[in-house]
């Protein structure tokens, strides 16, 4: 057995502390040899291998650097490539995934953790900017996730909000199986102004983002509207990225639970390098064990907040692509 192949079967076992931090450090060795992407990184920042002997001192790779590198293990094909949805001029990233059971184990497993069995749901998804775009990973994992539901009445909605708004109707009153709207914010806010109803058995998921389309809210606003419209007492939100395999959710107030092997690490804001203990809100590094086949070692341009016991929340974005360690490979 491959050591890649003993890892993925690894990951999704996760129970302790010490698994986590074992398989960690396990694939920062795979990936220092055979992501060139990172190891250029790891060499450019004059980092001491010999003293890594914790998952929190393993460095993590600038996530702009997936906008202009191709990160990939010089070992693999990849089988999908998933981009950024972005704003108009902007440069998107661009995910190369080598194993797409991983990523369909990675998800799948990631939703039923926190929401209970596929076939227990309907998934009704408004994302039309990102089904119109056709490579976004959001939707590939909606698409699947629905596709386990085994619901006929799992799709996804574009434009035709009347045909949601009545179906959503119905399913609130029957509430004979549980209903998960997901989408992205904008969407999310063009539906509660033209049709807000009595949603109240309804699960209303929020993946973030304005795209440019409306004026940026902050998570409260965002949820205190949809709250108001739908008549329910919580928004729910998913977190991942083109960048990531693994998903967070939240079920009310922004806070996340991420699976077992994927970990929230909080450094300075302005310094990457500078990590302390007793700080829990900065600059949000993340680590996704199951992206083997890229960089499981990311340091985000999300500013955040961590608890001690895993949860964290997003706070805001950090503006400047040029934080001390990302400019060495984009120069």
């Amino acid at each position: 057995m491959s050591l890649e192949t003993n890892i993925h079967k690894r990951i999704f076992a996760i129970k302790e502390e010490n698994e986590f931090n074992e398989l960690a450090l396990e694939l920062f060795q795979y990936q220092l040899k055979h992501c060139a992407v990172y190891r250029e990184y790891c060499t450019l920042i004059k980092c001491n291998v010999e003293k890594i002997h914790s998952y929190v001192d393993i460095p993590f790779l600038p996530i702009e650097l997936f906008k202009t590198h191709q990160i990939l293990s010089d070992e693999k094909q990849a089988q999908l490539v998933f981009e950024s949805s972005g704003t108009t001029g902007s440069i998107n990233a661009k995910h190369y995934i080598a194993d797409e059971t991983l990523y369909k184990e990675s998800f799948i497993q990631s939703f039923i953790n926190a929401y209970g069995s596929l076939d227990e749901w309907h998934i009704l998804a408004l994302l039309p900017s990102y089904v119109e775009k056709g490579n976004a990973s959001l939707v590939y994992m909606c698409k699947e996730l629905m596709n386990l539901t085994k619901s006929e009445l799992s799709q996804f909605y574009l434009h035709d909000m009347a045909s949601l708004a009545s179906t959503l109707k119905d399913l609130n009153e029957a509430n004979n199986r549980k209903t998960l709207l997901i989408g992205v914010s904008y969407a999310l806010l063009d539906f509660a102004e033209n049709f807000p109803q009595s949603l109240e058995n309804i699960t209303i998921m929020e993946t973030g983002g304005m795209k440019g389309r409306r004026k940026e809210l902050t998570k409260k606003e965002l949820h205190d509207t949809l709250k108001a419209a739908f008549h329910v007492s919580q928004i729910h939100s998913e977190y991942g990225m083109t960048e990531l395999l693994s998903q967070a959710y939240s079920d009310g107030a922004g806070i996340y639970t991420p699976p077992a092997w994927m970990k929230i690490i909080v450094t300075d804001i302005y310094d990457p390098f500078e990590k302390n203990e007793s700080l829990s809100t900065g600059r949000m590094n993340i680590i996704d064990l199951a992206n083997i086949y890229s960089c499981s070692f990311i340091g985000s341009s999300d500013m955040g907040k961590s608890y001690s016991d895993g949860r964290f929340e997003i706070i805001g974005r950090i503006d400047s692509a040029t934080l001390r360690g990302c400019n060495l490979m984009i120069e």
